[in-house]
């Protein structure tokens, strides 16, 4: 499987982004879809999931800022970053659960203060 992020780019804190993932089988085939981050220096840490069944989740940090969500018809996940504070600065990825061994190139994410 194949997966493929785009959106990312700079932006001033309280701005807004929208991530797009695109894998190359349909997002139906996993249990869920799941947006990643990795900061410099830091481990890669999970964002948001959503489940096949509709369930949402969010780490902590980015809840009521972010929204994941999906489009069938397009075969994309989003992730709207609203709000965004420099400390979301990061290399986001999406991947699938089961997790897929080969991630993609991410798509870079820089919030400026």
């Amino acid at each position: 499987v194949q997966l493929v992020e785009s959106g990312g780019g700079l932006v001033q804190a309280g701005g807004s982004l929208r991530l797009s993932c695109t894998p190359s089988i349909s997002i139906f085939s996993f249990n869920a879809m799941i947006w990643y981050r990795q900061a410099p220096g830091k481990q890669r840490e999970l964002v948001a999931t959503i489940y096949l069944g509709d369930r949402i989740q969010y780490t902590d940090s980015v809840k009521g800022r972010f929204t994941i969500s999906r489009d069938g018809a397009k075969n994309t996940v989003y992730l709207q970053m609203d709000s965004l504070k420099p400390d979301d600065t990061a290399v986001y990825y999406c991947n699938t659960d089961p997790i897929q061994p080969n991630w993609g190139q991410g798509t870079q994410v820089t919030v400026s203060s």
